[in-house]
């Protein structure tokens, strides 16, 4: 049996025509109305919602460049895939959350609960 959680809702994110002035190897970064911070990308007239913190550092992923589905972070040049979330290139080894997305009345909506994050991975400059 699953329980459904209550915080994990349908949340207002932006309104699609927000995202027609950005380029797609560029993302927006979004704060929701329960405080989570995401990063919004269009890929070939898809949107994706993933959490907009680096979980090897500090870092803003809607800052970060989009290759295809690669968001490279700009702290350290790691990279992530906006589908899945698993990391793609050193030295990420820890997956972000992405979030469920649908697009109705012009608005994108997605399935984000409160983060609650515990301490990124050590930033170590080896």
């Amino acid at each position: 049996m699953s329980q459904t959680d209550p915080q994990n809702t349908w949340k207002h994110i932006c309104n699609v025509d927000e995202l027609d002035d950005i380029d797609e190897d560029e993302g927006l970064q979004v704060t929701v109305d329960n405080g989570a911070i995401v990063a919004v990308f269009k890929v070939n007239g898809e949107y994706y919602v993933i959490e907009d913190l680096c979980s090897h550092g500090n870092a803003s992923l809607a800052e970060g460049f989009l290759e295809e589905f690669d968001v490279e972070c700009p702290f350290h040049g790691g990279k992530f895939d906006i589908r899945t979330g698993e990391p793609t290139a050193f030295p990420c080894a820890t997956a972000i959350k992405v979030y469920e997305v649908k697009v109705g009345d012009g608005v994108l909506f997605a399935k984000v609960s409160p983060q609650v994050r515990p301490n990124a991975e050590e930033d170590t400059d080896a």
